[in-house]
Order: structure tokens, then C-alpha cells, then sequence
């Protein structure tokens, strides 16, 4: 493979600092390049739709849990990181388009549940989709089992960054 700015500046700093762990900066370095790529990509592809990566991540969040799709906003905000006034923006954004609605909470009618619509809905598997589909070309050029290396790998750095279990939305 062809030396990279990445390599270059590595090979820079462990000459100037030969005690540094330059494996981990690799990683680190790497990884937080790729997030910005595959950020620009998304929100490429989220855009065509109208959205932009934090509303699909509600929209997604939303999606993929058990019918009747409703979460409260402190288990969005857990699931995507995100302060309070991080998701009270995005679900503003999204009920002003009718793509979440909020509703009370029947168990707690002090709480608040935020449910995809049916719009909603509709929005988040076609912007979902064309999401999957741009993730796959943004990776292929690994392979199959390449791909399911690095996932593992990706999961146990993962795992051990976050609290056991993860942020959760159950």
C-alpha cells in the first residue's frame, strides 16, 4: 500500500518523539479520518432525502425498536449521545416535517414518548436504505471476511469505550 498523509505524520512525530505509541495513534487517527469521510458520504446520500445524519439517527433509533416505534427522548438521547437540547432540536426539526409526533406517555402522564409516524416511517427505511446502500460501497474494497474482521475488532474497541451494555434503548 502507498504511504499516506497519515503515515507521513506518524513517521514525523516518532522521530521527534520516539516514545510515543504510534500503533494507537494510527488507530485513532485512522478511524477519526474514516469517521469524516463516511460522515461527508452520509450526508451526501441523507440530503438527497431532506435530512441530515442526526435526524436519520432519530429516525433509525425509532425504526428498529418494537412496534408501537416510541422512545422517550432520554432514551434517544442515551441511544445517540446527545445532550437534552441535542435531541429537543432534532425531534423539533422532525415533528415540524410530521416524521415523529410526541404523545404522552400512558404509563407516566408527566412523560413524554416520541413515535415515528406513518410518514415517518416511510422516510426512515427509504433514507436507511440509501444509507446501507452507500455504506456498502464505502467499504468494498474489503472483503467478506475482511469486513467481518474488522466489524469484530470495531465492536470490541467499541465495547470497551462505552459502559457495559452500551447506551441501550430498552
Amino acid at each position: 500500500m502507498d504511504r499516506d498523509w497519515t503515515a507521513e505524520v506518524l513517521d514525523r512525530w516518532s522521530t521527534l518523539s520516539p516514545k510515543l505509541d504510534i500503533e494507537s495513534s494510527e488507530v485513532v487517527e485512522r478511524i477519526g479520518r474514516i469517521a469524516l469521510q463516511f460522515g461527508r458520504w452520509h450526508d451526501e446520500v441523507f440530503g438527497r432525502h431532506g435530512l441530515n445524519r442526526g435526524e436519520v439517527g432519530v429516525l433509525y433509533a425509532l425504526r428498529g425498536v418494537a412496534t408501537p416505534q416510541r422512545l422517550s427522548p432520554t432514551q434517544l438521547s442515551r441511544a445517540l449521545m446527545l445532550s437534552s437540547a441535542g435531541i429537543t432540536s432534532r425531534l423539533d426539526r422532525l415533528e415540524r416535517r410530521h416524521l415523529v409526533a410526541r404523545r404522552t406517555d400512558p404509563d407516566d402522564r408527566r412523560g413524554i414518548l416520541v413515535e415515528l409516524t406513518e410518514q415517518g416511517s416511510k422516510v426512515a427505511d427509504e433514507a436507511v436504505v440509501a444509507g446501507a446502500e452507500a455504506s456498502a460501497r464505502m467499504v468494498s474494497s474489503l472483503s467478506r471476511d475482511e469486513l467481518k474482521t474488522l466489524g469484530r475488532l470495531l465492536r470490541k474497541l467499541q465495547a470497551g469505550l462505552e459502559p457495559a451494555g452500551g447506551p441501550g434503548i430498552g
